[in-house]
Formats: C-alpha cells, sequence, structure tokens
C-alpha cells in the first residue's frame, strides 16, 4: 500500500483509530527527534512500507492514513540521542510496539535482537534490525459502546477474585474447547458456582497482553498471573479459544455481556505501575524505545537505572502528563469496549508518586488520582487500591481518595493470627471485624472501604494456609526463596495433604471459621475462588508463573461444600440488615441521625461489657457482638427479618467455652464448627466450641 500520512489537529486517542477515511495514529513521545510509522504485511513477517510522521503536536507525533483499514499492522521506530547514562535510550533499530494497541500480533520469547543495547557492553547501542521478531500492533474494528453492567449495592457486595484460565481450565462441565477461556468462564457451568456462592463481583486477574521475563523464558515458564504488561489494552490472546469468527477482543465482550446479564459487576485487575521491559538489563519492547525519561522514573543518581518500587525493575511514570493522559485512555477502552464495570489497581501507591522534585512521595490528590474523578466515565466505576508498593512510604492502607475501596492485609494477618495462632488482643479483633475505623477516616470513607479478605492469589490459598507451616515454592526456579515467609499459617499436625479424618475435619473446620469471619465483618468480603473449593497449590505461595495444575483448580476434588456455606453466609448477609450496613456501628444510639444505622453492643463471655483492660490485654479469645437495627426514627425492630438483630459468639480459644447468651429469643443460624444453619433456639447459657463462631438473629432463616 503506497500512502502519505496527512497531519492532524486536535487531539486524537492515542494508538490507532479506524475512522471513516482512514486510520489515525498518534504516539506520546515528546523527546523524540523523529518517528517512523511501519506498515507490515497481514502475518507481520514484511516491512512494507515506512512512513515518517509529520511533526508533534504537544508531544504526540500523530497524523491520519487515508485509505487505511482495520486489519493493518503496525509498528513504531523511534529516532533520537543514545545516552543511557542520561536515561536516553532511542534506538531506530528497534521495532517498537504501540502501548496503546489494541490488538497484538506476535509474542517476546526471550530472543537478546530485542536488547536496545550490547549484550555485556549496556552503553553502546545494539544495531541489528529485530522487526522480523517484535510484536507488532494491530488496527480494529471500533466497537459500539458496551453496555454497563447492573448495579451493584456496595453495601451488599461479595468479591470472587478468579483467574480466567485457571478456574475454567479443568472444568469437566466446560466443553474442552472452552476450558481455560473467555467463553469458558461464561459458560453456565462457571456462572453456576459464582451464583451458588451469592458472589455479586467478579475480580478478574490482568488481561492485558504481556510479556513473559526472561528468566521465566529460560525456565520454560511464563508470567501465569500476567502482571507484566506491554500493551495495556490489547485483550491477550492467552484466553481466547480460537472458534472461528471470533477474536480475543469479542470473545472477551461476549464474556463480560454474560456475566453482566447473570447479575455479576466485572472488574478487572490493571497493572500501570510497571511495564514487562524489567530493569535495565531488559528488552527494548515499547516505551523504553518510545520515551524512556518520560515514560519511567529513573534513578536520580543514574539515570540509566530505574526507579524500582514494584519489585519488578521499572515504575511508569504517573506524574506526567502524557502517561496519565494514556492509562486514562486505556481505562476508558476497557470500560467502553469490553463493559469492564471497575478496576483493582495493582501496587496502587505507585500510581500516586510524583517526581524528583516531591521526593516521589504518594499523594491521594495525584494526577491519576484527579483524572479518574473528573473523568465522566472512569468516575463511575468501581475503583481498588492495593495500597502498597516496596518504596519508602509505600504502604498507603486508608490513604486513598474517597470513593475508593482498598485491599486490607491488616484484616487478613488479625485473622490469621487471632484465630490460628492465638495472637493479638480482643481488641485490635473487633476492630478489624467493625471494618477497621482505625485505618478508614470514618468522616470521609463509607463503612464498605475496607476490602476484607483471608487468602489473595498472592500468598497461600485459604487451603494451604490450613496445611503448611512453610512455603514450597521449589517449582517457581528460586530456591524457595521467593513468596511470603511470614504466613501465619498452620498444618494442623501434618506439613501437607494427609488422610488423617480428624486433622481434615480440623482443617474444614478452620476454613469455614475464616470464610463466615470474612463474609460477617464490616466492610467488603472478597474470596479468591479456588478457596470456595479448597483448592490447595502444594505449599505454593507465589504461583505466579505456575501455568498449570498447581494453580488450575481441580474440580474433580473439589469440595463444593464450602460454595455452599459461603452462599448461605452471603444469603444472610443480604438479608439482614445488620449485617451489610453502608455506615458504621455505632457504640450508643446517637440522638440525631440522617439515616438508618446499626448500634453494636460487645459483651465478654460472662455478659458483662469489656472495659480497656479487656480491649488492651495481650490476648483474650472470647467475645459477643449484639448487632441491632436503628431505624430512621431511632426505635428497634427485631421482629421484621430485614431488621432483625444479630448475635455473634466468638471463642478462639482451644477450649470449649460457657457463654451467657443476651436477653430474648435468639436462633442459631450458622455455627462455623459444623457448617450447619440450625434454626436452633438458644438457651440461655451456651457452649461454644473451640475456635468457633455462632450467628444467631431473633427471626429464623425460613421466616417470610
Amino acid at each position: 500500500m503506497e500512502a502519505a500520512l496527512q497531519p492532524l489537529s486536535g487531539a486524537p486517542l492515542l494508538g490507532a483509530t479506524a475512522v471513516e477515511n482512514g486510520v489515525e495514529f498518534a504516539l506520546a513521545a515528546p523527546n523524540a527527534q523523529a518517528v517512523d510509522l511501519c506498515l507490515f504485511d497481514a502475518s507481520g513477517q514484511t516491512e512494507l512500507q515506512r512512513l515518517q510522521m509529520p511533526p508533534a503536536v504537544d508531544g504526540v507525533w500523530q497524523a491520519l492514513l487515508p485509505g487505511a483499514a482495520p486489519g493493518l499492522v503496525y509498528g513504531w521506530r523511534v529516532h533520537g540521542p543514545w545516552n543511557p547514562s542520561q536515561g536516553q535510550r532511542f534506538n531506530p533499530h528497534k521495532l517498537l510496539l504501540d502501548p496503546c494497541a489494541a490488538a497484538v500480533l506476535g509474542a517476546y520469547a526471550g530472543q537478546d535482537i530485542h536488547l536496545g543495547h550490547q549484550a555485556g557492553a549496556p552503553w553502546l547501542q545494539d544495531t541489528r534490525d529485530n522487526a522480523a521478531l517484535a510484536m507488532k500492533a494491530q488496527v480494529v474494528e471500533p466497537f459500539a459502546p458496551a453496555a454497563r453492567g447492573p448495579v451493584i449495592d456496595p453495601a451488599q457486595r461479595l468479591i470472587c477474585e478468579l483467574h480466567v484460565k485457571g478456574f475454567t481450565a479443568l472444568h469437566p462441565d466446560i466443553p474442552p474447547a472452552l476450558r481455560g477461556s473467555y467463553a469458558g468462564l461464561a459458560h453456565p457451568a462457571a456462572i453456576a458456582h459464582l451464583q451458588k456462592m451469592g458472589v455479586t463481583t467478579v475480580s478478574l486477574m490482568p488481561l492485558a497482553t504481556c510479556a513473559d521475563e526472561l528468566r521465566l523464558l529460560q525456565l520454560q515458564l511464563r508470567n501465569y498471573w500476567g502482571y507484566s504488561p506491554v500493551a495495556w489494552s490489547a485483550p491477550t490472546a492467552r484466553y481466547w479459544s480460537g472458534q472461528p469468527g471470533s477474536s480475543p477482543r469479542s470473545e472477551l465482550r461476549a464474556m463480560v455481556s454474560v456475566l453482566h446479564a447473570a447479575g455479576l459487576e466485572v472488574l478487572l485487575d490493571v497493572v500501570y505501575n510497571h511495564s514487562g521491559e524489567t530493569d535495565a538489563q531488559g528488552p527494548t519492547l515499547g516505551l523504553r524505545g518510545i520515551d524512556n525519561a518520560s515514560y519511567y522514573h529513573l534513578d536520580p543518581q543514574d539515570p540509566a537505572r530505574y526507579c524500582n518500587w514494584t519489585g519488578c525493575g521499572n515504575c511508569l511514570r504517573l506524574d506526567h502528563p502524557l502517561v496519565v493522559r494514556m492509562v486514562q485512555e486505556s481505562l476508558r477502552s476497557w470500560v467502553l469496549d469490553f463493559g469492564i464495570d471497575g478496576f483493582r489497581f495493582d501496587l496502587a501507591p505507585a500510581l500516586g508518586r510524583g517526581g524528583v522534585a516531591h521526593g516521589h512521595a504518594f499523594s491521594a490528590r495525584a494526577p491519576l488520582f484527579q483524572a479518574l474523578a473528573d473523568d465522566p466515565v472512569l468516575s463511575r466505576c468501581t475503583l481498588l487500591a492495593e495500597p502498597w508498593d516496596i518504596g519508602e512510604g509505600g504502604y498507603q492502607l486508608g490513604q486513598f481518595p474517597a470513593g475508593w475501596l482498598e485491599w486490607n492485609d491488616r484484616f487478613r494477618d488479625t485473622q490469621r493470627g487471632f484465630w490460628l495462632h492465638r495472637q493479638g488482643g480482643l481488641g485490635p479483633w473487633a476492630t478489624r471485624l467493625a471494618g477497621s475505623s482505625d485505618t478508614f477516616d470514618t468522616r470521609t470513607r463509607p463503612a464498605y472501604s475496607s476490602v476484607n479478605f483471608v487468602a489473595a492469589h498472592d500468598g497461600f490459598t485459604l487451603a494451604d494456609v490450613l496445611r503448611y507451616t512453610e512455603r514450597h515454592n521449589q517449582a517457581n526456579g528460586e530456591d524457595n526463596r521467593d513468596g511470603h515467609g511470614h504466613n501465619l499459617s498452620i498444618n494442623c499436625g501434618v506439613e501437607g495433604d494427609t488422610q488423617d479424618p480428624q486433622i481434615r475435619a480440623r482443617r474444614q473446620q478452620w476454613h469455614r471459621l475464616l470464610l463466615a469471619v470474612t463474609l460477617l465483618s464490616l466492610g467488603t468480603p472478597m474470596v479468591q475462588a479456588g478457596d470456595s473449593v479448597g483448592h490447595s497449590q502444594g505449599g505454593n505461595n507465589n504461583a505466579y508463573c505456575q501455568d498449570n495444575a498447581i494453580s488450575w483448580l481441580d474440580w474433580k476434588r473439589a469440595d463444593t461444600r464450602l460454595a455452599d456455606f459461603i452462599g448461605s453466609v452471603q444469603a444472610l448477609r443480604r438479608s439482614r440488615a445488620v449485617l451489610r450496613s453502608a455506615h458504621w456501628w455505632q457504640a450508643d444510639p446517637p440522638e440525631a441521625c440522617p439515616h438508618p444505622g446499626v448500634l453494636a453492643r460487645w459483651f465478654l463471655p460472662d455478659r458483662t461489657r469489656p472495659g480497656p483492660q479487656d480491649w488492651n490485654a495481650p490476648w483474650g479469645g472470647a467475645l459477643a457482638l449484639q448487632l441491632d437495627w436503628m431505624a430512621a426514627d431511632r426505635s428497634l425492630d427485631a421482629q421484621d427479618p430485614c431488621e432483625a438483630s444479630c448475635l455473634l459468639l466468638v471463642n478462639g480459644t482451644a477450649d470449649a467455652l460457657r457463654c451467657l447468651v443476651p436477653p430474648g429469643r435468639w436462633f442459631l443460624l450458622i455455627d462455623s464448627a459444623d457448617g450447619g444453619c440450625l434454626n436452633r433456639c438458644l438457651s440461655d447459657a451456651e457452649w461454644l466450641p473451640p475456635g468457633s463462631l455462632w450467628l444467631a438473629s431473633t427471626v429464623p432463616v425460613d421466616a417470610p
């Protein structure tokens, strides 16, 4: 195709956008001296034409290619100085992937021809042309805006974190051709399991096109979790079923639509804190060669190196307006093209760090956060933060803007420590149960701001928390040095699997208990998909590179009773207003309040109220909590099933414990020790089994 580029005014979308009379191209590279648009044949193997872009407009190289159409394959060559010691790594010998590509051809296989520098001589430019092996972008047919998903009451939300492939790869009720794919997750068998648990929200692990790290490729492994992106708006082809007439984009869009039709909100884990180009020794695949100093935080003491608050070798520079624009447009594409309802931001403090002049400090008013709040599309999305990175000042739990939800690892550690190791007193445990009001500003943050979990993808599965005292990560090829060393786990007497019926029963009891306390605590509960079936990773607590049976859910050995238990607790949570409050619990009935709320009253086993000495004692393992619904007129109504009072009885000790029950007629609904919903009327005094949680209510579950 012989064509000439035409200059564009205004601000077209970054990347390639098919329009009526051609394709608009735009690349942000403010420090580049020249940019070439390289066009390829449909296979991406042969370069057909190289077109020089018109001069940049406000740092963006933009042009219209008349007559071009969807399907066109392209890449970039960017000219500028080569001076790594000053952070300049331009190398026009390397074909570069558009970071804003909507679809990608090819994959990075670790060849050293992709290095911008000479191996063994990092100050020298590598002049070999990598075009034949480089990843390329492909122009796509625009989608009409996707329909919005269901509106979820945030106080009733139950999040299930899952991996598209791992959830479906071994599912016997999903056709083999669809297993491990977007279409597989859209299958009725997959959705039925989520609905059985009462899940309202699926949080999908990363789906953007990524590049496996060289070390993993050399070990014949891959970045299974997907936290190594190189094209942030292009759905990975790894989870495409390959069905005729479909594409990764169309299949993902259809999957989200089916999940929406099932009443499920869809969140996406996104990784805008770093790229798959890794450290200074890594390949030049995109951003590094496009404009290294604009896209990355460079070490102010040695600009040849990168700031590394992510542990992945580099950090994207979200204090730069054009990088913020890239991320904002990428997020909008996930919403508008595919119907994604919200995002979980990996290592989110890195997104809020300023530049050198601000000491790289985190700010809740950082440019990206402000852009999200002001965006008419993204401001309506559900936003979750992983509120830590590994840099100085990187732990920011509770410090994100109003409206954000945040993963609460303090909840995880407090629950594991209290129940499994009898560590910590009643005060810290009760604080986590009550939504972590010591961490979240109760004046500006709602009670559901805390995302409560006891296990997630990063760490032991819940089954392994109860099977292993030590990590067993040998399969990762790092001599078992990787992954968390402090897991607050137990093995109940045997490291790993066992056929001992007593140990197996004990593990099941702990499993139910930790699930129950997650679901019944104030905040937003989150469960990991595998924890609903008792999935074990054999003690691997960092299975990021295990695209195999270590990570894939083993449905043939699934303990489906766990999903049933989650579903029963979630059903109770949704049917009792006191268990799903959007507002913080009140210690005393306020004289005036503009909204209904929950009165929380704490008792010791002898029915006395705990004092400072009880809350602050180094260990205290038993407590009762009575939750009463306060209507807008401040009255209490214990007869309406929705507004019924609830009672939590907690015994974290190693012995059965006699507990005096508060006055009233209480029906036992949940007993974590046996998993039953019993509807048994409680006596004035009850013996709680060791390590157990009971939930009772003034109205039984079968009430009309």
